[in-house]
């Protein structure tokens, strides 16, 4: 991963919270996501099968995003989400899905 990882922390957050947005961007996209021991590959599929694990549909958008730009494409991604499903639910899978067909 060359590029920057935009992130999309609005700007009353970063108003009320610059050490948070200091360490989102600084700390875990500079850093940790550069860390060599992953690829920006994995590190998005474990991210997305955290988000939907624990059923974040919020920042499950951007990260859908990110793993797109990671080489991840739309069929990988539906897979992913239909084998969670037997380990993480029905429910969080499905929601996982509308948030796909939502940006559509």
């Amino acid at each position: 991963m060359n590029d920057r990882i935009e992130s999309n922390i609005p700007q009353k957050m970063r108003d009320i919270a610059p050490d948070f947005v200091d360490y989102s961007e600084n700390i875990l996209f500079e850093k940790v996501w550069r860390d060599p021991s992953l690829t920006s590959k994995e590190r998005s599929l474990c991210t997305l099968s955290s988000l939907i694990s624990i059923g974040n549909t919020e920042q499950l958008r951007f990260h859908l995003q990110l793993a797109k730009k990671n080489g991840i494409n739309e069929k990988e991604i539906i897979a992913l989400i239909t084998h969670l499903a037997f380990y993480v639910g029905w429910p969080k899978a499905a929601a996982a899905l509308n948030v796909i067909l939502s940006n559509k």
